[in-house]
């Protein structure tokens, strides 16, 4: 089975001009552009998001329709115009990852990219193309380079000097070795000099320090769209002095940039450091540009922006704020930004297609109507009394199949779709099955429901596709950044990032000062290793890839002694504290043992019901807390008593894991009580656990000194009859008037 809109599509690369794609929901425009890209014969599609939110969600649509297909992304700075703050060094290098690949030449017959940007990217001006002819800088193995020459290079062109290179654009030069992160490729590099000859070029990993492969050459691209060359940094003071006249000594900006140094928050001035600038559409002469829905109003809301800071600027003269008390002089808006009806005049003569959700009027020339429409969802079955939602959704998805439709449900994260394949299996759906990609839906057997990891806002109707959203189902989500997770891997490679005089503790030598990284030739094989120097002088050459056996000295440095290689003063130290740590193991042991011959209630989740409980949680889990969730059901269903300590800061759901544990302990028929620090804690609790807890057979008392009386009583008389399963209060719940019929689990919040 196949979608049939490539055919339909096919019509705009027939006839050029201003075309209307009609009907088409958001969520389903990535599907297009993925079969829009199959009808340009190998040209570039350019597709303008209105804004950096909606740039991801098309990101993660292409994943789905069009795994296969090159997809670049050209973000907006993300700092407002005329700001005295620099953009993130990972958008700038994003954005110039993105143009050097579009300034480079193509090879003959390759596919169609699709350039995904958002409006504030487009009504910005950029480097010309010639910047990275000019540039960029090839090294190859055997090549003559000289260090200091390469040092001035990186520094000219926004590359940052680091002690240990860890993030595009950093650089450090450690004699003969020198290390760097180049845009555009996925690990930085480390250059072996032998004199001044290249002997190799190696990919490492940045917190290991370890090798993972080989190459012949390098492409060095720029970091920064300003260059601090000579030239760059002649023109931007011939440009100011044009533009604001005689310079005063007070002008930091102008005084940095004239001594050949970087200013933050100097990219507001960037034309002054070219002779011209162009646009992205200079950079992809022959694509086909596709745009939103509703993209005009993001780009007059864009130009408003840029005009009401400029006459902030203007008007105030930009005194104090991040650099200090210097005025403010801002170029004018149209040496750096485009206004919507300049880029409008640079589409006459291409190929575009503008995307609105709207049905066409009849009779529409140039319009293509997809007569798709937004998912419905399940509000209705969510508040409905008595009705579940999940056999809604079930029944939902067999009526959509009996209507010849393939229906994909799109989860957030892995948790969520395994979740939600896990519900429909259980409510009587059509064997649901993981799906990677749109290919894969299209050749299942008919009738089978996919799930897919998407994060979806909302589903659509499309054609022969149906696809349910997380949201249609649930309810809004309540999104939060993802925190990078640190591995196992990053606490050894936190001795990677020493400096040079810094303390160490190694597992068999004691404490030694790091001296550097060196590079020593064993039996013809080079190897990396960190120097250590021990009390005499001594020297330890350690290879990266046992780092390991590294950490860092946790005390104050002054007045640290060094150990002697081979002495027993270390070997003293930690056979005494070993001691120690084994007269604290046997205090600890003899607990352990009299907990565990003690049996405790079993108490195991119900299958379904807490799957539908834990769909309410309006966030996704972390990866540590899917452990800590996963551990405390462990101990709930071993049958002993449990004594788990959960740890975490505020905001990273540890009341998620205490909702989970009472679902379960309540369910089995077991009373639960929470124990909150102040009264104001006990009330927010009380409150979370009685939405969370809403239309299931659970009752939630609570206690505490701003509880009736009345209350009171009545919920020390329920707890003694078993009426009340959850009870929250404070330290009130320990008073010898509180009496359980049936205590199974205590959860204390000790803040």
């Amino acid at each position: 089975m196949t979608l049939p809109l490539t055919d339909t599509l096919a019509a705009i690369h027939r006839r050029a001009g201003r075309w209307t794609i009609a009907g088409l929901p958001e969520g389903a425009d990535s599907l297009v552009l993925a079969d829009l890209a199959r009808t340009t014969g190998g040209q570039d599609i350019l597709h303008v998001a209105r804004d950096g939110q909606r740039l991801e969600r098309l990101q993660d649509g292409l994943r789905f329709f069009a795994p296969e297909r090159e997809v670049l992304v050209f973000p907006a700075w993300d700092c407002l115009p005329y700001d005295r703050l620099s953009p993130h060094p990972d958008i700038v290098a994003e954005r110039l990852t993105t143009l050097a690949k579009l300034a480079a030449a193509r090879k003959p017959g390759a596919p169609g990219r699709v350039i995904l940007a958002s409006v504030g990217a487009v009504l910005q001006k950029v480097p010309p193309r010639s910047l990275y002819a000019a540039a960029a800088m090839v090294l190859r193995k055997g090549q003559t380079v000289d260090v200091t020459w390469l040092a001035k290079f990186l520094g000219e062109n926004g590359y940052g000097r680091a002690e240990t290179v860890m993030e595009p654009g950093e650089f450090a030069i450690r004699g003969g070795l020198i290390d760097l992160f180049p845009p555009g490729i996925d690990e930085p590099l480390r250059l072996d000099l032998f004199g001044d000859s290249l002997e190799s070029i190696r990919s490492f990993d940045a917190m290991s320090q370890r090798t993972t492969g080989t190459r012949d050459e390098v492409v060095l691209l720029p970091v920064s769209e300003v260059p601090l060359t000579s030239e760059g940094i002649a023109r931007f003071r011939t440009g100011y002095r044009e533009l604001f006249g005689n310079v005063s000594g007070d002008d930091l900006l102008y005084e940095a940039v004239s001594a050949g140094q970087r200013h933050v928050g100097m990219e507001h001035w960037l034309p002054l450091f070219h002779d011209k600038m162009e646009t992205i559409l200079d950079y992809c002469p022959d694509a086909t540009v596709t745009s939103d829905h509703q993209i005009a109003e993001a780009f007059q809301a864009r130009h408003e922006l840029i005009a009401d800071y400029y006459d902030a600027r203007r008007k105030t003269g930009g005194k104090g704020g991040m650099s200090g008390a210097a005025d403010y002089k801002p170029i004018a808006p149209e040496l750096l930004y485009l206004n919507p009806k300049e880029w409008d005049d640079l589409l006459d003569g291409r190929t575009v297609a503008a995307f609105t959700t709207f049905d066409a009027p009849p009779s529409a020339a140039n319009t293509i109507d997809l007569h798709g429409r937004r998912h419905e969802g399940f509000a209705q079955a969510r508040t409905a009394q008595g009705v579940n939602l999940f056999d809604k959704v079930a029944d939902h998805v067999k009526a959509a199949n009996g209507a010849g439709r393939r229906v994909v449900v799109a989860g957030y994260t892995e948790g969520s779709a395994s979740r939600l394949q896990h519900l429909l299996q259980e409510h009587g759906a059509t064997t649901p099955v993981p799906v990677p990609d749109l290919a894969t839906v299209l050749g299942l057997p008919s009738g089978v429901v996919g799930v897919a990891v998407w994060p979806l806002e909302h589903g659509f109707v499309l054609d022969a596709l149906e696809v349910i959203g997380e949201e249609d189902i649930l309810g809004d989500r309540l999104s939060r950044p993802a925190k990078k997770r640190r591995p196992s891997e990053r606490f050894i490679a936190e001795a990677s990032a020493l400096s040079e005089g810094d303390l160490v503790v190694h597992r068999e030598h004691g404490v030694g000062r790091y001296e550097g990284l060196v590079t020593l030739e064993i039996q013809n094989a080079r190897h990396d290793c960190l120097r250590l120097t021990y009390e005499g002088g001594d020297k330890l050459f350690l290879p990266v890839e046992n780092i390991d056996v590294l950490s860092r000295y946790g005390a104050a440095e002054e007045g640290a002694v060094l150990d002697r290689l081979g002495g027993v003063a270390w070997q003293s130290r930690k056979a005494r504290l070993k001691q120690r740590i084994a007269d604290m193991a046997d205090r600890l042991i003899k607990i352990a043992a009299e907990r565990a011959i003690r049996r405790g209630e079993t108490m195991v989740p119900q299958d379904g019901l807490y799957e539908e409980f834990c769909a309410r949680f309006p966030y996704a889990e972390t990866d540590d807390q899917l452990q800590a969730i996963s551990d405390v059901l462990e101990d709930l269903s071993s049958g002993k008593p449990m004594d788990r300590l959960i740890c975490g800061d505020v905001g990273f759901g540890k009341t998620e894991v205490a909702l989970r544990a009472a679902f379960v302990a309540a369910l089995s028929g077991k009373q639960v009580a929470v124990i909150g620090p102040t009264t104001l804690l006990a009330r927010q609790h009380h409150r979370t656990f009685v939405e969370r807890f809403q239309g299931l057979p659970v009752r939630i008392g609570r206690l505490s000194r701003l509880v009736t009386a009345k209350e009171s009583k009545e919920t020390k008389a329920a707890l003694k009859e078993g009426t009340v399963d959850i009870v929250i209060g404070t330290h009130a719940l320990l008073a010898k008037s509180v009496d359980f019929k049936d205590l199974g689990l205590l959860i204390v919040d000790e803040e």
